[in-house]
């Protein structure tokens, strides 16, 4: 599952084959379309338009109406989708351990090369301050990688056991990472110092941010919402950091999350399907209608897509 930057459109893709998009705001439906494969990841692009499906084999991109635009072979068994907006580039992560970026704008890969032991890439996450790729290691480690240098431009050990999931905040200071070890970590990646850690029930398998800061994870068909999590508190306080500030329990298990922007809302895919949480205080509640307008025309959408190729 994938919301659009601005908040307005869902993307939903299942594991067997299931693709949908849904405005929603007004719960329309865009497009629903069977491409007869599993789907691993779905990821919108620049605008609600066009959209990327990590399917069996390759990558392929859609239209709004589920139409086939390009099918990508050099990206094969891609388990990860990440988009960059500022520079139109869709990196991928495969479990060959290949990671790619592909420029949208030109339709050319700029990059691909392999990380250290060709291990599967099915942790991945880029900071949305500086655009910088986060991949979780089977050795504890998250490696941070951009498109111009085949190797790690940094390496932090975070466990001592396989990491399970990472998360960056709007902000690009907090990273989230969860380890096999059961152990939630808090970390300030400006200068890679851990700030606070926490032992949960269960390894969490999915993390997420939401604008405001506040953190879901997702334990077997639980997911915990947290706040405060790297912030100073007085003694007093330190006791509802590690105490969840929401919780809810599904009859599945959780597959993936995410927050929407612009409301209060948290997304929850399952195996049964998806659903959608109610977190006060989640969203931010002003919007920059330069940046990401929920309510924008076509004609101001055409004006910001030319702006923005324009800009990079």
């Amino acid at each position: 599952m994938d919301y659009s930057r601005d908040g307005r459109f869902l993307l939903l893709g299942g594991r067997k084959a299931h693709v949908a998009a849904i405005d929603w705001m007004t719960k329309k439906l865009l497009c629903e379309v069977n491409v007869m494969e599993s789907v691993h990841d779905v990821k919108w692009l620049h605008n609600e338009n066009m959209f990327a499906v990590a399917q069996k084999e390759w990558v392929y991109i859609y239209d709004s109406q589920g139409i086939e635009l390009h099918c990508l072979k050099q990206l094969d068994r891609v388990q990860r989708l990440e988009f960059l907006p500022y520079h139109f580039l869709l990196a991928s992560g495969s479990s060959t351990g290949f990671l790619s970026w592909l420029d949208v704008s030109v339709g050319k890969i700029i990059a691909s090369f392999p990380v250290k032991g060709r291990e599967n890439i099915d942790v991945m996450t880029s900071n949305p301050a500086n655009a910088v790729l986060c991949t979780g290691c089977a050795n504890g480690t998250v490696a941070m990688w951009t498109p111009n240098i085949r190797k790690p431009v940094a390496k932090m050990l975070c466990h001592i056991s396989a990491v399970r999931s990472v998360a960056v905040d709007t902000r690009g200071h907090l990273m989230a990472t969860a380890g096999v070890d059961r152990h939630l970590k808090i970390w300030d990646i400006r200068n890679f110092k851990p700030l606070e850690s926490y032992t949960l029930r269960l390894t969490a398998s999915e993390l997420a941010f939401s604008q405001r800061g506040l953190l879901a994870a997702a334990m077997g068909n639980v997911v915990e919402v947290y706040r405060g999590l790297g912030s100073s508190r007085t003694e007093t306080e330190s006791f509802s950091k590690t105490s969840a500030y929401m919780s809810h329990r599904t009859q599945n298990p959780i597959t993936d999350l995410g927050f929407c922007p612009f409301e209060d809302v948290l997304g929850i895919g399952t195996g049964g399907g998806f659903s959608s949480l109610l977190i006060p205080g989640a969203g931010e509640p002003n919007f920059d209608a330069m940046e990401a307008n929920p309510f924008r025309s076509k004609s101001q959408r055409r004006e910001a897509e030319v702006k923005a190729l324009l800009d990079k």
